[in-house]
Parts: structure tokens; sequence; C-alpha cells
């Protein structure tokens, strides 16, 4: 891809977009869009492209942002000053082909929103789980503490406006991507790593190969004079390699005694210390450990960003969640008539999830079990990417096992080739945890689906479906069918 040839000021260093055709490929997206309103804000001429129209096509053309409809050489507008791209647009595409025989500068999201953070300061969540759940809690606290920051996240949370928005500070939140190493691009002031596990393998050889380009980002944060600081789990087995030979200040988080900061849990309620000391309580909004350290995560880039501790306890407390993360969607009568979930033994409790990795899988199930405790837990499992699927086989096969049966569609197929695509099926995975005691099956279409949770599902029991592609209709079709 070509240089980007694009103005930058003077006195601050930031990039300049004022009265420059900016053009979107795939704008529908979480990011591509939260990007093209940021990039609009800063006096961009924005439009971009999509296959479907959606609420966020719609809502970018009332805000002014033209978007066609249609992806061929046409789309491209004729006084394009720059092209943005996903990294899940191919080198084929018409719109991309059109721009590189026209000589037009084309860059990928990551790119410019990493371009965006020069001059500001720039926050990046990354980790191979979690991002979009403690980038929103961050969001939060931080408009909830009067800090006025612009953000993008990778999802919707409806109490902070949906996944982006354009603050007057000099705050930018994102989440960092490691898929495709987008996160190289960007030029943080503050990070978080999460975690850091084998995940896009489509991309990366091996697990070394993913935790040398965790340290990479790392190497991206200023110097501890610059005011550059690392946030990284304690107890993640790679955290020495990733910060060896860092300049900015690191600091770890975790539940073990040695973590600079700890996290204790008692009941519903969430301590966190710094070096032995309390520094914050809360009641947790969102049932499990994993949600209390992203929570943690949160509120500690919020105190370094200038947050007081009582607003950021107050904060996590009325965080509502966002879509697709242990979201719960409603409750079904024994009738199939909705129900209003006050006596949770009498009906069917529906949860949605975004889960798709084995850890984000056996973390949320084990949750779920000690949140509501149904009778029976039933999971509807999209694997999403058949090279996932297929790498990552046996850790799947013991991922569900807090789950009393798991239903299995058709593998979502995205960025996999035809190849990788007749390499391993559904049955597969079913076959595997069937070895390992699962009750599990293999149904398809979603109508199927929804017939068999019809035929087997009793009062008390909770059904949640999980996987990152469009799984989620089972659920919602599930609570309204009668």
């Amino acid at each position: 891809m070509m240089t980007m040839p694009l103005r930058y000021e003077t006195e601050t260093g930031r990039i300049d977009l004022e009265g420059r055709r900016v053009h979107f490929i795939g704008i529908g997206g979480c990011g591509m869009s939260g990007l093209a309103r940021l990039a609009q804000h800063l006096g961009a001429r924005c439009c971009g492209s999509d296959l479907n129209t959606s609420a966020v096509v719609e809502s970018l053309r009332e805000s002014g942002v033209p978007v066609a409809l249609e992806q061929s050489a046409k789309s491209l507008p004729e006084d394009c000053d720059l092209v943005v791209t996903s990294a899940a647009i191919r080198d084929d595409h018409p719109e991309l082909a059109e721009a590189v025989r026209r000589g037009v500068a084309v860059v990928k999201y990551a790119r410019l929103l990493g371009e965006l953070m020069i001059g500001r300061v720039g926050v990046a969540i990354a980790g191979t789980h979690g991002k979009s759940t403690t980038t929103s809690m961050l969001s939060h606290i931080l408009i909830r503490a009067g800090l006025d920051p612009s953000f993008i996240v990778g999802a919707n949370c409806k109490q902070i406006g949906g996944g982006v928005r354009v603050g007057e500070s000099d705050i930018l939140v994102a989440e960092a991507c490691e898929y495709d190493r987008s996160f190289h691009n960007f030029h943080p002031t503050h990070a978080t790593i999460l975690n850091a596990e084998a995940d896009h393998l489509d991309v990366y050889d091996s697990l070394d190969e993913i935790v040398e380009a965790f340290a990479v980002f790392a190497r991206k944060l200023p110097s501890h004079e610059q005011g550059g600081t690392l946030l990284i789990n304690h107890e993640m087995p790679h955290r020495l390699a990733i910060t060896a030979g860092l300049n900015c200040a690191v600091q770890t988080l975790g539940f073990a005694p040695q973590a600079d900061w700890r996290i204790g849990i008692e009941g519903d309620q969430v301590q966190l210390h710094h070096e032995d000391e309390p520094v914050a309580e809360w009641a947790a909004p969102i049932p499990g450990e994993h949600m209390a350290y992203n929570a943690a995560a949160a509120a500690i880039t919020a105190h370094r960003l200038g947050a007081a501790w009582p607003d950021i306890a107050k904060a996590i407390e009325g965080f509502e969640g966002l879509d697709r993360r242990m979201q719960l969607l409603g409750y079904r009568g024994a009738d199939g008539s909705p129900a209003d979930g006050s006596q949770p033994a009498d009906v069917i409790t529906v949860v949605d999830d975004y889960g798709h990795h084995p850890t984000e899988i056996d973390t949320t199930l084990r949750a779920l079990r000690h949140h509501y405790q149904p009778k029976r837990l039933i999971c509807v499992f999209q694997p999403h990417q058949h090279s996932r699927t297929r790498f990552l086989m046996d850790e799947f096969a013991v991922s569900f096992s807090s789950a009393d049966t798991v239903i299995v569609p058709h593998i979502y197929f995205v960025r996999d080739s035809e190849k990788e695509r007749h390499a391993v099926t559904a049955g597969d995975l079913v076959d595997r945890l069937r070895g390992t005691g699962v009750q599990a099956m293999h149904l398809y279409p979603f109508g199927a689906i929804i017939e068999q949770l019809e035929l087997i599902t009793k009062p008390g029991d909770l059904v949640v479906t999980m996987g990152a592609g469009n799984v989620w209709e089972v659920a919602r079709d599930f609570l309204g069918a009668k």
C-alpha cells in the first residue's frame, strides 16, 4: 500500500484531515464506522461503502456520511484523497483495485487510528480476550468522571452511546487488536495487555510469534520519563518475555499477592489493592472473575488518566454491560410465552455471548453456571473460522465441561480459504466433545436448532448462544417463538 500523503499540524504533530475526501471500504463495521466519525469530526469529508444496510449505515447517512450499498470500482468517489480498509479486505477487492489503479493512497484502519493517537493521550487496550468489555468500562468511567474522552469500541455498548464517541479532551481510547499485527500501528501513551494466548493462527505460525507481536506492541510505548505506562496481567506466563527491555513504567495486575495491583473478591464485592493498600471497592455489575479483572484494569487506567477512586467505583457499579458479553436477553415461560424472570426455577433463561476462543468459552460457562445456578446449562456454540477450529480443536474439546448439552451449527466461514473450509467440520468438533463425555449434537439450519430447543428445554434451564458469528439469531428467535 502507498505511503499516506497527509498533512500534520506543526504545533501538535497531529494528523490534519481538514477538507480531505476519505473513503472507507466496509464502513458499516463497528471500528470502521467509529473511525469515520472521528475523521469527520476532524474535518474530513467522509464517505464509504458496505454490502448491506444496517442501523450503523443509516446513522452514518443521517450524520452526513454518504454510504453506497455496492462495492465496485464506481463506488470510489472521483475526488478521493485517501482510502481506508479493514484488515479483512482482500487485495483484489474492486474498490481497492480501483484506488491502486488511480494512484490513490490506501491505508488500513489500524494505521489511520494509530496516526490519530499522535499528539493525543492515546490509550490502547490489548489482549486475546476482554478488549471490548474493558474498553467500554474504561470509557464509561471516563465519561462519568467528566474527562470527556473519545473512543472506539469493537462492540455496541448502549450506555456509552454505541461503539464510538468524539469528546473534546485529548484522551483517545481504542481496542488494540493483535490480528494481522494491527496494533503495531498504534502510538499510545498508556497500554494494557489483559492476556496473550494462541489465536489467529491463520496469521501467526506459533504462540511464540504471538508473544513477540505483543512485545513489539509494548515497545511502541514512550519511556517512563515521557509518561508511558503499561499495565499487564501478572499471572500471564509470557509476561516477562513481553516486558523485557521496556523503557516505560510497567505494573502488573492480578489475583496473586505479588501483583502490583491485586484483586480480591468476596461474594459480589470486588476490592482493588495497590501495594497491599486498599484503594477501591465496588459491587460487581457483571458476574465472573474475568469481569472483575476487566473492571480492575479499567479502573487503574482511568485513575492514571485523572479519575478519582470514589468516582471510579461508583461508575463501575452502574455499568450496564455491552451487547453479546454475557448479555441477558430475557426469559421464556414453560408455554413459550415471555416471562419476567422473578422466579428463575419456573422459566428458561436466555443469554448471549461473543465468546469464540476456548478460554473465553470455559470462563464464561463457569461464570454463568455459578451466577444463575441453572438446573441445566444448554450451550449453542457456533465455531468462528475453520482455521481456528482446527488449530485449537484440543482446547475446544475440553472447554465445555460446565455445559450439560452443546448444540453446534455449521462453522461460521470468514477469512479462510476453501481448502481450509474443507479441512474441518462442525461434526469433527461434536465427535471430540462426545469423546470427553459432553452431550453434543450438530444441527443446521438455525431453525432446526430452535425446534430442538423447543423440545428439550424445561423451566430452570439456561440457554446461552455463543460465538462471533450470527448465532445470536438463535437466541432472539427462540425467545420470540411461540
